[in-house]
């Protein structure tokens, strides 16, 4: 079985599953991921957003504008990487995930990064990293690579935080600019 039909029977047993059935029942669709299942990158963003539950894509709103411009600064298109997100549905009024709807996706994101098996997953903000890196401060640990459990892991600020924060978006570009340089130190 090819590693694009293991992604999407992950998908098909989400919603077979019933995962979250109060968020599934207020979204529009689930957003699974997208890019390419051998990708060596992996991001990993929190939720989707409206646009993103109305086209089924993760971060294609203003912040994945965004985010597309951050991988076009070290020479990588959507296409080359995989983008998903911890929690699959749309929280209602694009609220924060609660701790019960993380949990219930969290078997399904690590199937998902087993199944594609990156050199690196990047973390988009503080909730996606403090699934895997509880014990770490977003604001400490953006743009530092870390070691756990045999993957790397590099947690980012949310590129949404641009756009409210112009100051984070030289930081983001800068931070962005090293995962490239993690890559190459990867074996």
């Amino acid at each position: 079985m090819t590693k694009s039909e293991q992604l999407e029977l992950i998908a098909k047993r989400i919603v077979k599953d019933k995962v979250t059935p109060e968020l599934a029942a207020s979204a529009t669709q689930l957003v699974m991921g997208e890019g390419s299942p051998d990708a060596e990158v992996v991001f990993v963003g929190e939720a989707p957003g409206a646009k993103e539950d109305e086209l089924g894509r993760p971060f294609v709103g203003a912040a994945g504008k965004f985010l597309d411009e951050m991988l076009a600064s070290i020479d990588l298109k959507r296409e080359d990487v995989y983008i998903t997100n911890i929690v699959k549905y749309r929280p209602p009024g694009n609220r924060d995930p609660l701790p019960e709807e993380i949990a219930a996706f969290k078997p399904f994101l690590l199937e998902q990064i087993d199944v594609i098996s990156p050199k690196l997953t990047v973390f988009l903000g503080r909730h996606s990293m403090n699934v895997f890196l509880p014990q770490l401060r977003i604001s400490q640990a953006h743009g530092r690579a870390f070691r756990k459990d045999g993957r790397v892991y590099m947690p980012l600020y949310h590129p949404a935080a641009a756009l409210y924060n112009g100051g984070l978006r030289e930081q983001l570009l800068d931070d962005f600019a090293g995962i490239p340089k993690v890559l190459a130190k990867i074996t």
